[in-house]
C-alpha cells in the first residue's frame, strides 16, 4: 500500500533543488558584477561558477523530477541577465564598440524572450521542445545537451576573453577569443534564426485566431 504523497505548495516549488541552484547562480553572478571593475580573476571565477552551474540545475530537475515553469524561466532569465550584464560592462571598457554591444544585447534578449513566449503560446511545456520541422539548427541546439552546454559555455568564454584582454591578460584573452569565436558566431546565427522562427509561430497563431473569429 503506497503512502499518500505530500501536497506541493508554492514554498515547496521555490525550494526545489534546481531552483536553489538557480539562486546560487544569481548570487555568484552578482558577486562577479561587483568584482568586475577591479578584480578580474575573482570576476572570472564567480562568473564561471554561475555559468557552470547552469548545467547542474537541468540535471537536478531531471534527476529529482523537479522541472517547473518557474525553474525554466529562472534559468533563462539568469542566463540572459548575466550575459547582458557582462556585455554592458564591455561597453564601458570598449566604448568605441558601444553600438555593437547594444545590438548583441538586443538580439540576445529579443530572440530568447520571443522564443519562450511563442513556444508557451503554442502549447509547449518548455522552450527547449523545438521540433526539427521548426528549425534543424535550433533542434540540435536545444535537444542535444552536449551541444547546448558547449555553445553556451564558449559563447560566454568569448565575452570573458574580451574582458580579460583589457585587464592585462592579453595573450590568454586572445587565445580564448580565437578559440571561441566560431561558436560565438554560431550562437549569434542561432539567435537570429530563433527570432525569425518564433516570430513566424506567433504570426501563424494570430492568423488562426483571426480566421477563427471571422468564421464565427
Amino acid at each position: 500500500m503506497s503512502l499518500p504523497q505530500k501536497k506541493v505548495d508554492v514554498q515547496t516549488i521555490l525550494l526545489y533543488i534546481p531552483n536553489q541552484i538557480g539562486y546560487l547562480r544569481i548570487i555568484t553572478a552578482i558577486i562577479s558584477f561587483l568584482c568586475m571593475p577591479r578584480y578580474p580573476v575573482p570576476t572570472v571565477v564567480f562568473y564561471g561558477i554561475s555559468s557552470i552551474l547552469d548545467a547542474f540545475d537541468g540535471y537536478a530537475a531531471r534527476k529529482f523530477n523537479q522541472g517547473t515553469r518557474f525553474g525554466a524561466v529562472l534559468d533563462m532569465v539568469t542566463d540572459r541577465c548575466a550575459t547582458s550584464s557582462l556585455i554592458v560592462y564591455l561597453a564601458v571598457l570598449y566604448p568605441q564598440f558601444t553600438f555593437v554591444w547594444q545590438v548583441l544585447v538586443s538580439l540576445d534578449l529579443a530572440s530568447h524572450y520571443i522564443h519562450m513566449y511563442a513556444m508557451l503560446s503554442a502549447g509547449s511545456t518548455s522552450h527547449k521542445n523545438v521540433e526539427a520541422s521548426q528549425s534543424k539548427l535550433l533542434n540540435l541546439y536545444y535537444t542535444n545537451r552536449k551541444v547546448l552546454f558547449a555553445v553556451c559555455a564558449l559563447n560566454e568564454l568569448f565575452y570573458v576573453a574580451i574582458y580579460l584582454r583589457y585587464y592585462g591578460f592579453f595573450y590568454l584573452g586572445t587565445i580564448m577569443a580565437v578559440l571561441s569565436t566560431p561558436i560565438w558566431i554560431f550562437k549569434q546565427i542561432a539567435n537570429v534564426i530563433q527570432l525569425q522562427s518564433a516570430s513566424l509561430i506567433l504570426a501563424r497563431l494570430d492568423v488562426d485566431e483571426h480566421n477563427k473569429k471571422r468564421s464565427q
